[in-house]
């Protein structure tokens, strides 16, 4: 097997857009003070477009093979999100769904990156943007309405 080149230099990009989007991620959980931040979600990203790329190169066109991969790593890469979730005491408090969710989305833009679809990579991107930054603050709102129903009930019904 000769030493491809072209194909190192097409595998650098694909990994290098899969890290900068992975990167984008992990900067506003960073940004957020979480535990997962920009080197987790790159790693993750980029892990995915290796396995991404290693499908497209060995399978030869087979459509099912890459979907193996993607199944593969959407399922590996929950085991990891699982880890960042947290039940906080008895009151049925959870912490960290959403910093899981983003390392399960940072393997999905690898995924994505790897396979060449950028287009999909950067439409995911905004959207994921918009809902992590942009819709933080209706989402502190809400929470502090609902934490105020929760204490309420629970002064009434305690457990």
């Amino acid at each position: 097997m000769e030493f491809d080149t072209a194909l190192l230099g097409d595998n650098l990009v694909r990994l290098t857009i899969a890290a900068l989007a992975g990167g984008m991620l992990g900067f506003e959980r960073e940004l957020s003070g979480q535990w997962a931040g920009l080197r987790t979600h790159m790693v993750v990203s980029v892990g995915a477009a290796v396995f991404a790329i290693l499908a497209d190169h060995i399978a030869g066109g087979d459509p099912n093979a890459a979907a193996r991969v993607v199944q593969g790593v959407a399922a590996g890469i929950g085991f990891l999100g699982a880890g960042t979730i947290l039940k906080l005491s008895d009151r049925q408090r959870i912490k960290g769904l959403t910093t899981a969710s983003s390392i399960w989305l940072a393997a999905g833009l690898g995924s994505v990156a790897g396979f060449g679809r950028y287009e999909l990579m950067i439409a995911a991107m905004v959207v994921a943007l918009v809902i992590l930054a942009v819709l933080k603050p209706l989402d502190r709102h809400l929470g502090k309405v609902h934490e105020k129903e929760f204490e309420q009930e629970y002064r009434e019904h305690p457990p």
